[in-house]
């Protein structure tokens, strides 16, 4: 495989872990000393700039519409409100958008409020950090789903939140170079080679990781962990040693939801892992813990207001 040329776009205001992440991830999967990938960091004007921690960054060109690069990566930070707006960034990621062949752009964070502002995400599913709920609102043309670690769409690759651009570095490398190497930068990194449940999931875990005490949160770990399990409120409550009505008195203090519709919330946000890798829904609604389809298609017209196969031609892979 020839290295891949992948532009990093720098901007004031950037975030640096959303650019140090997936670079990171690119830079190992060098194999046998062959690179697999060649980044090369770029500003709008070739101009050094501050990242949003106060480091100063040098890029080493400025970025082109017809550029020789097979791909660019806008990552996000508290500047992309500003360069989002500039007309220059917007006319060459169209330009990019329309260039045929195989390059990519890909966003990771608030990065994909560049590539809206472009008109590029127009028509294509999305997702951003979940706290620019509020901004996409601009964007009614994009077909965004905040709840997604990252998603594809033909050549347009948008992420989550910081780290997931980790997440979506090593989905790329898994279609560029095997699952092989994907794995061997995951252990390098000591990440999850691909993580299952969406943002909301891991809020939610984090949430119950700063709950009063720690009773809630070891019990939010293992549901998370086992979704499968059978999460009645009698077992919720024998595992955390608490009877039911003080377990459901905590759920509602320290999550604002009861026992149940937190399970059912962690086990929906499990299925939507699985179907999209095209697993059988039947095995879907068995390793999720639905038991059987029936059930987890109402979880789903719940959650989201639509059908399980609906949601399945929007976003499965």
């Amino acid at each position: 495989m020839k290295a891949r040329s992948i532009e990093v776009l720098l901007f004031d205001g950037v975030n640096l872990l959303d650019v140090s992440g997936p670079v990171q991830a690119f830079e190992a999967a060098t194999l046998t000393g062959r690179a697999r990938y060649e980044v090369v960091f770029v500003s709008l004007d070739g101009a050094p700039v501050r990242a949003s921690c106060g480091l100063m960054l040098t890029p080493v060109d400025a970025l082109k519409a017809n550029s020789d690069a097979d791909d660019l990566l806008i990552p996000g930070g508290v500047g992309i409100d500003e360069i989002a707006k500039d007309s220059t960034l917007q006319t060459i990621l169209q330009s990019r958008a329309a260039q045929s062949g195989d390059g990519r752009l890909i966003s990771i964070c608030s990065g994909a409020l560049a590539l809206a502002a472009a008109g590029v995400l127009d028509g294509r599913s999305a997702t951003t950090h979940w706290s620019r709920c509020e901004d996409i609102d601009r964007f009614p043309a994009v077909n965004w789903d905040l709840d997604r670690i990252n998603v594809s769409d033909a050549r347009v690759f948008t992420s989550a939140g910081v780290t997931t651009g980790i997440d979506l570095a090593l989905d790329i490398i898994r279609q560029d170079c095997g699952p092989t190497t994907a794995l061997s930068v995951a252990r390098e990194l000591v990440v999850q080679l691909r993580r299952t449940g969406g943002q909301s999931q891991y809020a939610m875990h984090l949430a119950g990781q700063f709950t009063r005490d720690n009773t809630l949160s070891r019990l939010i770990e293992k549901v998370v962990s086992q979704p499968e399990k059978v999460w009645t409120l009698d077992t919720l409550a024998d595992e955390s040693g608490l009877n039911a009505r003080t377990l459901s008195r905590h759920f509602k203090r320290d999550l604002q939801q009861t026992p149940a519709q937190f399970v059912e919330y962690i086990r929906v946000d499990h299925a939507r892992g699985l179907l999209e890798d095209n697993l059988p829904q039947k095995q879907v609604a068995a390793e999720s813990g639905f038991g059987d389809v029936q059930r987890m298609r109402r979880a789903f017209q719940r959650r989201f207001g639509i059908h399980v196969s609906d949601y399945l031609k929007a976003f499965a892979g």
